[in-house]
């Protein structure tokens, strides 16, 4: 006779829980976002820890942080929750899936994510007639509410009420310079990145500001071009620095056209979410966007696009992405 089960393994709420709390790297805000009380969140990190045997945050003064243990089950958690989520939908959704779906990406990102999703959906749901159109968080936020557009990634969204919220990856904000132009210093402080004048989108500058404001801080004057091709080239050329995602010029900062650099003293940083209707309101081929949406980014997660690499190591997949773009 088998002996009885005598401890609890970790199920799927308790997973999202996990994801959830490190995507926004604090306990009293994944709390607000889940639904559930502070104690409880941190009962289901702590039951997690025992079960795997394995401290998952270091607990900081000003917050919480991955240790590697927990940045390695990051990525894992991440996985688990997108595989149960597309074999639920693939059970759900037998026969085949049509209809038209709007996405809404924003300017750093549509470069990177579009044409992953767009390969992905004409080949497997050709059914599906997808249309993406670029905009800033803030200006997709009407559109989204009043069914517009229908799903869309947005960057450190507030909580919204009417719409389902999934995180995608939270990656690292850097300052941008020409080759060369900083020298050995490896990081920025800051300080010093507050006087910096920066060249930068109006939609980013907003959300660097907004963290900043946190820390009794704000960037000082500069000049803003919503265009981020436009600040590549001008920051490429010696004429500006920027500050951006690190993703957003991750294959010229990979290749040496362009430098990027730590903010050492804060954690500035892009939570991606995905937006769609809640469940009684999503289409099914709404959820198939919503999940080929997940894939890509576990993807270009996992070639490490999101994090900031020591120099000369190569993002797998970059020059394929490269010359896609050409």
């Amino acid at each position: 006779m088998a002996p009885a089960e005598t401890e609890e393994c970790m199920d799927m709420r308790a997973l999202k829980c996990f994801v959830w709390t490190a995507e926004l790297g604090n306990i009293t805000r994944a709390s607000a976002e889940l639904g559930i009380v502070q104690s409880a969140l941190s009962r289901k990190i702590q039951n997690i820890e025992e079960e795997l045997g394995a401290t998952l945050f270091a607990r900081l003064p000003r917050g919480i942080q991955l240790t590697p243990a927990g940045r390695q089950f990051l990525g894992r958690a991440r996985r688990i929750l997108r595989e149960v989520e597309f074999a639920r939908s693939e059970l759900k959704h037998q026969t085949a899936i049509e209809g038209a779906v709007t996405l809404g990406l924003s300017p750093t990102l549509a470069p990177i994510i579009a044409p992953g999703c767009l390969e992905q959906v004409n080949r497997d749901f050709p059914d599906i007639a997808l249309k993406v159109v670029e905009g800033f968080s803030s200006v997709m936020l009407d559109p989204l509410l009043s069914g517009r557009i229908d799903v869309a990634v947005l960057t450190n969204p507030p909580h919204l009420s009417g719409l389902r919220l999934e995180p995608a990856v939270s990656e690292e904000v850097v300052v941008v310079t020409a080759p060369g132009a900083r020298g050995i210093q490896p990081f920025y402080t800051v300080e010093e990145l507050c006087r910096t004048p920066l060249l930068v989108t109006s939609g980013f500058r907003a959300v660097v500001d907004e963290q900043l404001r946190k820390l009794g801080r704000q960037l000082a004057p500069g000049t803003e071009i919503d265009s981020v091709e436009a600040i590549r080239r001008i920051v490429a050329k010696g004429m500006a620095v920027t500050v951006m995602p690190v993703s957003t010029y991750q294959d010229d900062i990979r290749a040496g056209r362009l430098d990027a650099f730590h903010i050492a003293d804060a954690n500035l940083h892009r939570l991606l979410v995905i937006a769609a209707p809640p469940e009684n309101r999503i289409t099914p081929a709404m959820q198939q966007v919503v999940e080929v949406l997940a894939q890509q980014f576990a993807t270009l997660a996992d070639e490490g696009l999101f994090r900031l690499m020591p120099r000369g190591q190569a993002v797998p997949g970059a020059a394929a992405r490269a010359s896609d773009s050409v």
